[in-house]
């Protein structure tokens, strides 16, 4: 019996057979699984990788602005204005390696200035979308001018509006603003300039537009952006400021605009002119004329010049007239004894808050600055600051204004401001 028994406990080839491919198939398994779970985990982890590199969307301007200009640009390179080339004899500068070479160590006084336009873009676009009749003027320079402060990242004397926002009116040609408790309002046929500055370290971007309602003053308006663009096209490094003032008024001077059925012929204000810009300079030194027999001074490298035209339905001269709204400190003002304590502490105010940018009224208010028009006027008498009254042609008339600052780069030309709108 014990060896029947043990016959019957020994396995066959079969059962072998069979154990091995259960046991083969037991690993396989578990081996398919821990490649099943180590798919999943590196798929997991590519997952991962792949949502981590997924790049941000750059960030858009808000509406209204909000955002600041350098939060736009991460990388802290602006945008270029327009680019055009030098005529005739200056051609050879485009691919002078030594000019070439200039530039680069110039680029970053390039890049504020650029920052500064960009600002100024930006805003007058918004400006643009929100004018429209029945708007109070101090409310309109007030939502450009906070604008301006919040694009910029505005910083003391580093960074901030260059000077106060001109929005001239009809025969008025330029330096209004309105002063506290104005109440002015924007009419459907008025003829507004709009004048602002911005500035970062004191490189300066002036640049002004005219806004009309009334379809009728179009023709007005397109002489002096006409007389601005060939004024610009005219400028270059060694030109006489003289010629480009000839050009200006050759352009403007062939049109003409119909005004409730009176035909005017357009003309450029002669005692108005563009002018050069300098570091916390609004006015340089050079002006350029927008008519012909101006001064034989050359333009030179490397110099700013703001070439803004005036176009008049009315004599083409401007006087001083109305309530004054704009001063500026004078740049080469030397120290000048004061005897009116409330002149002194104004004068810390301006230098603290101005220096030599031109400020408004309105802006000493901002700042707290109470029952000043006496030391104001004294500091005016004393020749530290100096008073820029509204300029107006005859009471009646209409002018328009376009400006631009250029820039006379060692290679070429920018037109630092330039945009889409004009």
């Amino acid at each position: 019996m014990a060896s029947e028994n043990m016959s019957s406990e020994i396995p066959t080839e079969e059962t072998l057979n069979d154990n091995e491919n259960e046991e083969v198939s037991d690993i396989s398994s578990t081996v398919q699984k821990g490649e099943d779970e180590g798919t999943a985990e590196v798929s997991k982890k590519k997952k991962k990788k792949n949502k981590s590199k997924k790049k941000k969307d750059p960030l858009k301007q808000t509406e209204p602005p909000s955002i600041p200009v350098i939060e736009l640009f991460p990388s802290g390179e602006f945008p270029e204005g327009e680019i055009q080339q030098y005529k005739d004899a200056n051609l050879w500068r485009t691919t002078s390696e030594e000019k070439r070479e200039l530039e680069r160590l110039e680029n970053p006084m390039y890049n504020s200035v650029r920052q500064a336009a960009e600002v100024h873009r930006q805003v007058r676009k918004y400006i643009r979308s929100i004018l429209k009749p029945g708007m109070l003027m101090t409310d309109l320079c007030e939502t450009l001018e906070n604008t301006v402060r919040k694009l910029i990242s505005e910083n003391g004397l580093q960074a901030g509006i260059a000077f106060p926002t001109g929005c001239s009116l009809n025969w008025v040609a330029a330096h209004w603003t309105p002063n506290t408790g104005d109440k002015t309002v924007l009419q459907y046929d008025d003829v507004m300039k709009l004048d602002f500055g911005t500035h970062i370290d004191g490189r300066i971007v002036d640049c002004a537009f005219t806004v009309a309602f009334n379809p009728m003053f179009d023709p007005l308006l397109e002489a002096s952006r006409e007389a601005t663009n060939t004024g610009i096209k005219e400028s270059g490094i060694d030109v006489r400021l003289c010629d480009v003032g000839a050009a200006i008024q050759e352009v403007m001077e062939s049109y003409e605009v119909e005004i409730n059925g009176k035909v005017f012929q357009v003309k450029s204000i002669r005692n108005l002119n563009g002018h050069s810009v300098g570091r916390y300079q609004i006015h340089a030194g050079k002006s350029v004329p927008i008519v012909k027999g101006g001064e034989q001074t050359k333009m030179e490298e490397g110099e700013f010049f703001a070439i803004e035209t005036f176009a008049s339905t009315g004599k083409g001269y401007v006087r001083e007239d109305l309530e004054c709204s704009h001063y500026m400190k004078n740049f080469d003002v030397g120290h000048i004894p004061l005897r009116l304590p409330r002149a002194k502490q104004l004068l810390a105010t301006i230098n603290k808050n101005f220096s030599t940018l031109a400020f408004c009224r309105r802006y000493l208010d901002r700042l707290g600055e109470t029952k000043y028009l006496m030391a104001l006027k004294n500091l005016c008498d004393s020749g530290i600051v100096q008073p820029y009254p509204p300029l107006c042609d005859v009471k009646g008339s209409y002018v328009s204004q376009f400006e631009h600052t250029v820039l006379l780069r060692p290679t070429c030309k920018e037109v630092i401001s330039r945009g889409d709108d004009y």
